[in-house]
């Protein structure tokens, strides 16, 4: 999701520098910053659950989860390796680079995704195992290789990929299934689209060059922007679920209700913000890329809200 990176050429010759930046490139194709977020919503579900794990599982169903998430990425990365080529954001992953052979990548994610089901199954129970096996599944099969490349509504089916973290930390802790971590999986699923349609507004131009049917690039800015705002407020009233089935506490309903107005402030200055008559922005997408930047605190303090009422009003 980083702006591309002016790089050298990758050194041939052997070394430490060498290793190093090999070892970068396979942690590259894990999505690390990706990863973070969906490992904290993944522990944001642990937490919630009626009792705390022993700590030594709860490490070992974190980095499950962070693992499963981890070979989603590299399989993404290995089937859209065409696209990120021509994509000035993406050209610079280790496939498009030049600096990882495709199919080492693909293994690579495969292996890592059997053994993070296998490990959470061992670990935990079937269910959040399961939960584990469909999310990788979904957004590696689904979303990369159908959704992505077919439909404007890629991103808002596709958002449950990345929407199961909570609920695989609540089954690996209760082996069973309650209403606050599907509010949880609902919360991630409608923060999705407005967090990516604000990204796609002003990196259209690169998934257009790419053929990818992004919303602004089928439907046009003005309608993204719109869009942006009507799943802002949905995501607002969803988030207040938890406080009205008193499923919570005062500290969350606080974050939730100051977090959704900044959020809708945002929206509302994606919307109105300067534009020509295509509806493209005047001011660079500087509402829009404050809006993306906005939407990752958003969903970090969000959920930290949740942690903080568990751990001290529960």
């Amino acid at each position: 999701m980083s702006a591309a990176l002016e790089i050298a050429a990758p050194s041939r010759a052997g070394g430490p520098g060498a290793a190093g930046s090999a070892l970068r490139d396979w942690l590259a194709l894990l999505k690390p910053r990706v990863i973070s977020l969906v490992v904290f919503t993944g522990v944001a579900g642990m937490a919630v659950a009626p009792h705390w794990p022993p700590v030594a599982a709860g490490l070992i169903y974190m980095a499950c989860i962070c693992a499963g998430a981890g070979a989603a990425g590299a399989i993404n990365m290995w089937y859209d390796r065409d696209i990120d080529a021509v994509m000035k954001r993406t050209a610079v992953r280790p496939i498009p680079g030049g600096r990882m052979d495709a199919d080492s990548a693909l293994v690579y994610g495969v292996v890592l995704a059997v053994i993070s089901v296998v490990v959470l199954w061992l670990a935990s129970n079937a269910l959040a195992a399961g939960i584990l096996a469909f999310s990788i599944f979904f957004y590696a099969v689904i979303y990369t290789m159908w959704l992505k490349r077919s439909t404007p509504q890629n991103i808002v089916i596709g958002g449950a990929a990345g929407a199961f973290p909570p609920m695989i930390g609540w089954a690996a802790v209760t082996g069973g299934m309650a209403v606050l971590p599907v509010v949880m999986f609902a919360i991630v699923f409608l923060w999705t689209p407005p967090h990516f349609w604000s990204l796609s507004l002003y990196a259209c131009k690169d998934y257009s060059r790419a053929g990818i049917p992004m919303l602004p690039v089928v439907k046009g800015p003005r309608h993204t922007r719109w869009n942006i705002l009507v799943y802002t407020f949905i995501l607002g009233a969803v988030t207040l679920v938890p406080s009205v089935m008193r499923l919570c506490g005062p500290v969350y309903t606080v974050t939730a209700v100051m977090l959704d107005l900044g959020f809708i402030a945002c929206a509302f200055r994606v919307l109105f913000d300067r534009q020509n008559e295509r509806g493209e922005s005047l001011t660079g997408d500087r509402p829009a890329k404050f809006a993306f930047r906005y939407s990752l605190a958003y969903l970090f303090l969000l959920f930290l809200g949740l942690l903080v009422d568990r751990v001290f009003f529960a």
